[in-house]
């Protein structure tokens, strides 16, 4: 059990906690699942960028999946090898271009045609081969929240079959390019497996197409989004998922290749903030907290929902309440008529399911410094990210200020 109590006590709030034992079971699982079969676990670094976090999963085997240069130089820092690096997004720059091939990683996933044309005349100017993998889009509904959808012709992600067999000839005729892989993620917190088996067939068959035109593909990116238990969600078991997926590649000789996030960290994380006060408006109760959107953004971004729980001793009847926090937008909430009983200056509100996409969001809106993180290993706990100061805020403003 953690104390969280005496993590409050010892690092302030609001704070962001991670159980690296449940981010350590939940790789496992997943890993056993493809157990059998040539497989590369590639943590989503977006999911949770926290350095330590990565290197964490490092130790256990992962690699990185990066969607900027930046985060692959996060994975570096960790200790992930070269060779389990993929680099993916839609706009990646041709210095992000330029260093991901100096750096030798695994692959760099190709978005579209014009991206395509632009890493081959980036590695020509560097004569050099640039190993690279498709981003296909196969138009499979995942049935998740439109803002987390990216498998469908609407969304910006990768390109329709008959451009990726185009693209996949120019490379394989090209000097300066390796097609090695294919890829495809149809969207996040995917919690049926039907859109992920359909998915995964067509873009199996695409790749038998291209044997047949003597393209051969060393790795099947099956991208991420197995979803999580926020509430009341059912969630796919990892074997079924594995199953699924190894079903559609009868004959391939690949390695699947699986960039899970916020499987691995969403449910390992928690959010703690302390109680300012109640205020009544009318028949509303609020609920001020000193955390805010600027540390956790998704219930004002997607209206997610995080389960809320008052760190307190009472006997006091539940009250329907919003919880919401300092920052000047209506926007401004974790939770609105939520079921909480009577809370006092300094009680705390532990907020679940936090450990993906939440302090990476996070942002100094309001001039509001960022979390501190903690790591809790075992009966250990340590500050992997210390909270930021009002002069962490300003430095890169004061050397060019007006005398």
């Amino acid at each position: 059990m953690i104390d969280f109590r005496k993590l409050a006590d010892t690092y302030k709030t609001p704070l962001y906690v991670y159980d690296f034992d449940y981010m350590s079971a939940q790789y496992n699982e997943l890993k056993e699942a493809f157990k059998g079969r040539k497989s590369i676990l590639a943590f989503a670094v977006k999911a949770n960028s926290n350095v330590s976090v990565v290197k964490h999963f490092a130790k256990l085997g992962s690699g990185a999946d990066c969607v900027s240069i930046g985060e692959v130089r996060r994975a570096f820092l960790a200790g992930v090898p070269s060779y389990k690096i993929i680099f993916s997004g839609v706009g990646k720059s041709d210095d992000e271009i330029r260093e991901a091939i100096q750096k030798d990683i695994l692959y760099i996933n190709v978005e579209s045609e014009a991206e395509l044309g632009r890493v081959e005349l980036i590695a020509k100017e560097m004569q050099t081969q640039c190993r690279i993998s498709i981003r296909v889009n196969p138009n499979i509904d995942p049935k998740t929240h439109p803002y987390i959808s990216t498998g469908l012709h609407d969304n910006k992600f990768g390109v329709d079959l008959n451009s990726a067999k185009r693209m996949y000839i120019f490379a394989n005729n090209s000097p300066h390019l390796d097609p090695v892989g294919i890829h495809f993620h149809i969207g996040s917190q995917l919690t049926q497996l039907q859109p992920i088996y359909e998915s995964a067939a067509i873009v199996a068959d695409l790749v038998r197409s291209l044997q047949n035109l003597k393209i051969e593909l060393k790795f099947f990116d099956i991208g991420g989004g197995l979803g999580v238990k926020y509430d009341n969600e059912i969630t796919i078991k990892p074997y079924e998922y594995a199953q699924a997926i190894l079903s559609t590649l009868k004959g391939l000789d690949v390695t699947i290749v699986c960039e899970p996030g916020r499987f691995l960290t969403a449910n390992a994380g928690y959010f703690l903030t302390k109680v300012l006060y109640e205020k009544q408006n009318g028949e509303k109760k609020f609920v001020v907290v000193d955390g805010a959107m600027n540390d956790l953004l998704r219930p004002a971004l997607y209206g997610a929902y995080h389960k809320i729980e008052a760190l307190t001793q009472t006997d006091s009847p539940l009250q329907k309440v919003d919880i919401v926090g300092p920052v000047c937008e209506s926007g401004d909430f974790f939770g609105k008529n939520t079921m909480l009983p009577k809370l006092y200056h300094n009680d705390l509100l532990l907020i679940h399911s936090a450990g993906s996409y939440g302090f990476g969001m996070g942002s100094n809106y309001n001039t509001r410094g960022r979390s501190a993180e903690v790591a809790v290993e075992g009966s250990l706990d340590r500050l992997i990210r210390r909270r930021e100061s009002f002069d962490d805020l300003v430095a890169l403003e004061l050397e060019f200020l007006e005398k």
